[in-house]
């Protein structure tokens, strides 16, 4: 009998270490989930220039980028002709440079929605893309640009053959425009560069660890640990998208409030957007996988209890009604007792 006893005792305990580490793991995924998204992202979307091109080229069509880029053409061509001596128009001096900034910015925001546009922005954010991966994956250089010098040197040769006044005075030269503030990533920045290197091993080792989660559960909880893991997915989500608007709020916050902030939050969510809907994909699949897991739960509880309880009335009494007995210092017979452990 303290054999038996014994050996209950010794399987009791390693399913209770079984289930200590398998909620261990469930817990541990809520961190790998967001972590495995973003280390996947840095891969597949900073990583690649195809991908990178196809994330942000539809920006053009944007109405702040648009804009942005109108107004900083406009600025310079301005200040061109004030540095020249200006328009000699007397009294009328001021109404003629407000009708001719009027014109250009009109012009410039007709310009933005053709084809030369679209194709001159696609050669920007194309050269864009190698100084976004160094500032975020190799730590150089303080501030990632947009360099507009090739949409500018189409403009100008578009407005000056549609015959706009004064576009022969837009000048091609170093115009750029902030979409991201490197200095102000803290630890952000130390973050990518570390997920980057890992690649996507942080999501394979995640799935493992799932699978291990629910592996290493009893084989009576295992439904729950389905569950379980379910809501660490959920949970892992809802922090991946949580951590985007943090990071959008801090790579803003440094920039001027002007046309750039517009161009660079646009540009910011056109960039993470596929890590947006991947955070509440996994949201939704959690918790898909944690409703799925509860009538499994409830089933065996029910059959746990009716089985319980037919056990517990033979063992209360043989056939003619008298309670078991016990030998003292001899270890429970009851089945009850068992059940109690394993509760």
């Amino acid at each position: 009998m303290r054999t038996s006893h014994r050996s209950f005792l010794a399987k009791f305990s390693a399913s209770s270490v079984r289930s200590a580490l398998s909620v261990a793991l469930i817990l541990l995924l809520t961190l790998l989930v967001p972590l495995s998204a973003v280390a996947a992202w840095t891969g597949l979307e900073i990583g690649t220039t195809r991908r990178f091109v196809a994330a942000t080229a539809p920006l053009s069509a944007d109405p702040a980028v648009r804009k942005a880029l109108a107004d900083r053409i406009t600025e310079q061509v301005m200040t061109e002709i004030h540095d020249s001596g200006g328009l000699d128009a007397g009294p009328f001096q001021a109404d003629l440079e407000r009708a001719v900034r009027t014109l250009l910015h009109d012009a410039l925001l007709s310009f933005t929605d053709s084809a030369a546009f679209k194709n001159a922005w696609r050669t920007a954010v194309r050269a864009t893309h190698s100084t976004m991966e160094e500032a975020l994956s190799k730590g150089r250089g303080n501030a990632v640009t947009l360099d507009l010098a090739p949409v500018v040197r189409q403009v100008k040769a578009q407005l000056i053959s549609d015959g706009v006044p004064f576009a022969d005075r837009i000048p091609v030269r170093d115009t750029r425009i902030v979409v991201l503030e490197a200095d102000g990533l803290g630890v952000w920045r130390q973050v990518v560069q570390g997920l980057r290197a890992a690649g996507i091993w942080p999501a394979v080792g995640t799935a493992l660890l799932a699978a291990g989660a629910v592996a290493l559960a009893a084989a009576g909880r295992r439904s729950r640990a389905v569950s379980g893991a379910g809501l660490a997915v959920a949970a892992g989500g809802a922090l991946l998208v949580v951590a985007v608007a943090v990071a959008r709020a801090t790579v803003l916050q440094d920039l001027p409030d002007d046309g750039d902030r517009q161009a660079a939050a646009a540009f910011y969510d056109a960039l993470t957007g596929s890590l947006r809907v991947c955070g509440w994909a996994l949201l939704a699949a959690g918790l898909l996988l944690a409703l799925a897991g509860w009538p499994a739960v409830w089933l065996t509880r029910r059959l746990r209890g009716r089985g319980g309880g037919a056990r517990g009335g033979e063992a209360g009494g043989g056939t003619g009604g008298e309670p078991s007995v016990r030998t003292p210092g001899s270890p429970p017979a009851s089945p009850d007792f068992t059940q109690s452990l394993c509760r």
